[in-house]
């Protein structure tokens, strides 16, 4: 038995430790939000958080999750409560077919965590590992940087209102 965290919540997995956490999250726990794209990491079809950081979960075993926390894209938001990335890519049209946006979503989320203010190249670099059938690079740069815009936006007006209180 495997315990971890998935989307703030407790669960255990009896699966086989080594089944790749992607099959126990969308076969056992029924989270089909995560696609299978190459199943050998390359694409970022697959991408979760774990603990915070990116990770491609095709090829990595329930059993590396065991006491750590797992996102999905499920857990980054939800249709009531859209996470900016969300409401950017809605905003900027960015999906066409959409197969690889959820992997996509997490990887600029974890980006944005680390790098709340990354240049265009600070993207490419991170994003570089997420394929995108489509050709929808350009969209999702736009995307990503209008949250980076708005956050900063954010933090400079709240700044401003703490200095002037």
């Amino acid at each position: 038995m495997i315990k971890f965290t998935l989307n703030d919540q407790e669960v255990t997995s009896t699966d086989d430790p080594s089944t790749p956490l992607l099959w126990v999250v969308r076969d056992t726990f029924k989270l089909k939000g995560s696609k299978y794209g190459c199943g050998a990491g390359l694409c970022g079809a697959c991408t979760m958080h774990v603990d915070g950081q990116a990770i491609r979960t095709c090829v990595t075993p329930v059993s590396a999750v065991a006491g750590k926390a797992v996102t999905t894209i499920e857990g980054l938001g939800s249709p009531d409560d859209l996470h900016p990335l969300q409401a950017a890519w809605h905003a900027h049209s960015v999906p066409q077919c959409g197969y690889c946006q959820s992997g996509q979503i997490m990887s600029a989320a974890a980006l944005l965590e680390q790098n709340p203010n990354p240049s265009a190249a600070d993207i490419d670099a991170a994003m570089s590992g997420n394929l995108c059938r489509c050709g929808c690079y350009p969209r999702i740069k736009q995307a990503i940087l209008s949250v980076a815009a708005d956050e900063n936006l954010a933090y400079e007006a709240k700044t401003r209102t703490e200095v002037n209180a």
